[in-house]
């Protein structure tokens, strides 16, 4: 009977763990992964970004849960992910450690100095992440966020340490909020013009060109209607639409095949959604910018976009 006392304690363990993490309201269409949890366990909880090749970091001590999520949805940012739940946090009374993209983070160096759940369960675009650490105050209790995106889909890691012993600690504070809303492509403007403004790029998930070809399949396209629009209302706004490819074939046709197809989404803001060419450059860079590893079927995936950037701003 040893084997099942040893079970009804593990269990016991784990109900214990998840009565004390916070309960954070995540995107209706979010679907776990990956969960590991641990009754008493050390983590490394990162306070300031790499910086001369050493990740700051404090240790926590207690019962911790890591759970992994996938969101179904093309064209969101790690930043759409990670804002609704940023403010759950805050609003249970947590202090922000660190808040940084990739960019400030580190890059490369911070993602893999970090604990990540393993792929495919949890994927880290190492140019496209946002992460949030956070400490509570009063119960030390700690929660990290790490969120990414690749094509058709957002990930979401969140780790929580039950500061102490296991068991020990008060539960932690339930967010009386409702559920974060799915979270879809950017259609609206403001959606389209928000990231583009604040960040200088976006990626532009739903179109859809014909396979073997450069030419956009026929249909309309909320996301080049809001851009036309943005374009139209800041006549003095420069953008460039470059296009990017996989490592599939030669750099030489991967240059031509994403020049062209920039080139058919210039046209189409023109032709199509009454944008003024003044404004838009095309160019295509093949595959000399992936925001994945090509190694993989889901990172080819990624790599394989139109992507605009803002490159000035006139009068």
């Amino acid at each position: 009977m040893g084997w099942l006392r040893n079970s009804l304690v593990a269990v016991l363990c784990c109900v214990a763990i998840q009565a004390q993490a916070l309960q954070l309201a995540l995107p209706t269409n979010a679907r776990q992964t990956a969960s590991r949890d641990s009754a008493l366990d050390q983590v490394a909880v990162p306070v300031a970004p790499f910086y001369n090749g050493v990740l700051k970091t404090e240790r926590s001590e207690g019962a911790v849960t890591r759970r992994a999520y996938r969101i179904p949805a093309s064209g969101m940012t790690p930043l759409q992910l990670v804002a609704p739940m940023r403010a759950q946090i805050q609003a249970a009374g947590y202090d922000i450690l660190l808040d940084c993209d990739d960019d400030i983070c580190g890059g490369f160096d911070f993602r893999f100095a970090i604990e990540v759940l393993p792929a495919p369960n949890m994927y880290v675009n190492i140019r496209d992440y946002q992460f949030i650490s956070a400490r509570h105050p009063k119960t030390e209790a700690i929660i990290t966020l790490l969120a990414s995106a690749a094509a058709g889909a957002g990930y979401l890691q969140i780790t929580q340490v039950a500061a102490g012993a296991a068991g020990a600690v008060e539960p932690a504070v339930t967010v009386p909020t409702a559920a974060v809303p799915e979270i879809r492509a950017p259609g609206a403007a403001g959606d389209l013009e928000t990231q583009l403004l604040s960040t200088g790029s976006i990626v532009l998930r739903t179109l859809d060109f014909a396979v073997g070809t450069t030419a956009l399949s026929e249909g309309s396209s909320a996301e080049l209607s809001a851009l036309a629009t943005l374009l139209q209302a800041r006549p003095g706004l420069q953008v460039a639409v470059v296009g990017h490819t996989d490592t599939v074939g030669g750099l030489e046709a991967n240059i031509s095949v994403s020049r062209a197809r920039a080139r058919a989404v210039r046209t189409a803001l023109i032709d199509t959604y009454g944008a003024d060419g003044d404004q838009i450059e095309a160019e295509g860079m093949g595959y000399l910018s992936p925001l994945a590893s090509n190694l993989t079927a889901e990172g080819r995936e990624a790599n394989r976009r139109v992507e605009v950037i803002v490159v000035r701003e006139e009068g």
